[in-house]
C-alpha cells in the first residue's frame, strides 16, 4: 500500500497509506484536505484540484497528458511541476510521493 503526503498550502501535512489505483483527487477528497474543490469529480474536466508534484517527485509522476494540459490552462499559478491531481494513479511506484496544494484553485 503506497504511502502519500499532501501538504496544504498553510503548511499542515496529510499522510496517508493509499489503495493503488486510487487518485491523489480521491484521496484527498476522501480525507477533507483543503483546498481541493474536485469540481467535475475526477473527469479531467476543470482544474480545481491542481497540485504540483514536488520536485524530487516530479520525473517519477511524469508530465500532463495533453487533455490535462489543456485543463492546466484553467488553473491558477502554474508552475512546470503542476498537474492536475486526478490524473495521478497511485501505485507502489509512487510510494512516498508528496504533492503541495496551492493558495487557491483557478
Amino acid at each position: 500500500m503506497p504511502k502519500l503526503s499532501i501538504i496544504a498550502f498553510d503548511g499542515t501535512r496529510y499522510d496517508f497509506d493509499v489503495q493503488n489505483g486510487s487518485t491523489v483527487m480521491e484521496n484527498a477528497v476522501r480525507n477533507s484536505v483543503p483546498g481541493i474543490e474536485a469540481e467535475c469529480g475526477g473527469a479531467c474536466a476543470c482544474a480545481t484540484c491542481h497540485v504540483y508534484v514536488d520536485e524530487e517527485w516530479s520525473a517519477t509522476v511524469g508530465a500532463p497528458e495533453a487533455m490535462e494540459e489543456d485543463m492546466l490552462d484553467f488553473a491558477y499559478d502554474v508552475k512546470p511541476t503542476s498537474r492536475l491531481s486526478c490524473q495521478i494513479k497511485m501505485n507502489d511506484g509512487l510510494d512516498g510521493l508528496v504533492v503541495h496544494v496551492p493558495e487557491r484553485q483557478a
